[in-house]
């Protein structure tokens, strides 16, 4: 038998954007554990903003085991907050209620900034550096500095060796801003993976003293980038029939629907979306053709395909909550009927 860290991680009560708890328990195995294999665990509540101290327990209820290479013999638990029956989701757990499909397919950007003394990493005592332009996909010391790729190449490593689907790192336009990108089939299993991405990142700073900076503008009303979360999605209808005709109603959908992904693709959107810096206003829905400008950007593929294979939604922001997003986008997609149900409508 092996004594296995178990790492309980889990979403806690904050609002509008919820921070990553977590705690370790020591069991014993004979080999790496199953998701079955493992019990529920309990936390105070009322220390995580889910309950009151008067009645605190909550319980967590896992849902994904990966490795965790940091510890030996370690793994993370990935786990949705349930109360205190162990059965009924809490009103914290976004992950119980979304929508899902495991037809839909998510590839979320997470873009954002290394911060050292209150000011993004890189960055001098007063004022700014150079403008923006060479940071970008930048290459040397002038460019990331000495730290910064250090960070993103080891947090590569741990999200490979935890079997998640990252799909890649690169330096952003702002100096001290980067991104890393997940892709993952559903949208639970999709958001699932960008937190756990989001956690071993935020751990992994812990050791150089440097913080993980979400927030969508965090250089405030300034010529300075701020962080997106971009979200590229499709659906098997999407990538296998697609065409114009459904294509316009589908844009003419999120047209309708704006205001409802704006609620939920993170706070102080309104301080990126600006118009500027490749976005398109908070106020205005558009989409066009490799346009980085636009709401949705419609891939050159997408339209040489047939209007066939995925679009990018550009509005959601760095602190977005993954399960929130995917569902919305799905939630708007669901009410675009596709030809074989309008075929199935007019038959009955």
């Amino acid at each position: 038998m092996t004594k296995y860290k178990l790492e309980y991680v889990w979403l806690d009560g904050y609002t509008p954007v919820p921070n990553l708890r977590g705690k370790t328990q020591i069991k014993e195995f004979d080999e790496f554990p199953t998701l079955e294999q493992l019990p529920l665990w309990g936390f105070d509540g009322s220390s995580t903003k889910q309950a009151e101290g008067r009645s605190s327990d909550c319980v967590l209820k896992p849902v994904r085991i990966v490795p965790d290479v940091e510890r030996k013999n370690g793994a993370v638990v990935l786990c949705e907050v349930m109360m205190p029956d162990g059965v009924t989701p809490h009103p914290s757990n976004m992950r119980a209620t979304i929508l899902d499909d495991e037809g839909a397919w998510f590839g979320f950007e997470q873009e954002y900034f290394f911060f050292k003394d209150g000011r993004p990493l890189g960055f001098p005592e007063n004022g700014y550096p150079a403008p923006q332009g060479p940071y970008y996909t930048g290459v040397g010391y002038s460019k990331v500095g000495s730290i910064a790729r250090q960070i993103v190449e080891e947090h590569l490593e741990i999200c490979l060796a935890a079997g998640l689907n990252h799909e890649g790192i690169n330096a952003e336009v702002a100096k001290g801003q980067w991104e890393f990108q997940i892709f993952g089939k559903g949208s639970k299993r999709a958001a699932d993976e960008i937190w756990l991405a989001r956690y071993f990142l935020e751990r992994l700073t812990e050791k150089y003293g440097i913080d993980i900076e979400y927030h969508c503008k965090p250089l405030g009303d300034t010529d300075w980038n701020g962080s997106g979360m971009h979200a590229n999605f499709s659906t098997t209808y999407l990538r296998e029939v697609g065409g114009k005709e459904y294509f316009e109603k589908l844009m003419a959908a999120f047209e309708a629907a704006r205001a409802d992904h704006i609620a939920v693709y993170g706070p102080d959107n309104h301080m990126r979306l600006t118009g500027k810096h490749e976005t398109q206003s908070i106020h205005t829905f558009s989409y066009g053709v490799a346009d980085r400008g636009a709401s949705i950007r419609v891939p050159h593929s997408f339209v040489r395909n047939d209007y066939r294979g995925y679009l990018e939604d550009r509005r959601p922001n760095s602190q977005g909550d993954p399960y929130q997003i995917a569902s919305q986008i799905l939630k708007t997609i669901s009410t675009v009927p596709t030809s074989a149900e309008a075929t199935e409508t007019v038959a009955a």
